[in-house]
């Protein structure tokens, strides 16, 4: 059954990756792309696109229209509850033992190992996905302006995504 399928890969996703959304970007794509094929490369690209000008968590909202657009609006509450149904029991249990844990150097070596891996995951969704949202020279323009508003202007995300629209509007209209 496809709800007991959605709910299983995101709770292996929830399970399994740490350090936020955009390292869970990776897992998700290759669970949902490569392992069940649910989607192409383009249609995960859209979605995760989607994902961002949403408000909450990207990982959340990536399972969200996941599930939406597979088994419709009980998928996307199945997908959604997978995908955090994990990181809850994780909180819960670790805030039941935070006081034995704090000053734990064990606990304080495996975070500082964790880090690094953490941007190699990001680092590694940020390349898969440039490989369709980067189709011209006209997208990897509109990214490397985004980038700049970020980097060098300060720009808000929201702000920045809003003005990526309409320069792709322009843009993609002139031709």
């Amino acid at each position: 059954m496809i709800l007991v399928r959605l709910f299983l890969a995101f709770a292996r996703v929830g399970l399994f990756t740490f350090g936020g959304g955009y390292a869970m970007l990776p897992l998700i794509e290759r669970y949902i792309i490569e392992e069940k094929q649910w989607l192409t490369l383009a249609e995960f690209t859209d979605v995760v696109a989607i994902a961002e000008v949403t408000p909450g968590p990207i990982a959340v909202n990536t399972a969200t229209f996941v599930g939406y657009r597979l088994a419709g609006v009980i998928g996307g509450v199945v997908a959604t509850l997978g995908v955090i149904t994990p990181s809850i029991l994780i909180v819960m249990t670790l805030a039941a033992m935070a006081s034995r844990l704090k000053g734990n150097q064990r606990l304080a070596h495996v975070r500082a190992g964790m880090r690094p891996a953490v941007v190699g995951l990001i680092a590694a969704a940020v390349f898969s996905i440039s490989r369709v949202a980067y189709s011209d020279v006209r997208s990897l323009l509109i990214g490397l302006a985004a980038a700049a508003m970020m980097f060098w202007a300060k720009l808000d995300p929201i702000l920045v995504l809003a003005l990526s629209g309409v320069l792709g509007a322009v843009i993609f209209s002139l031709t």
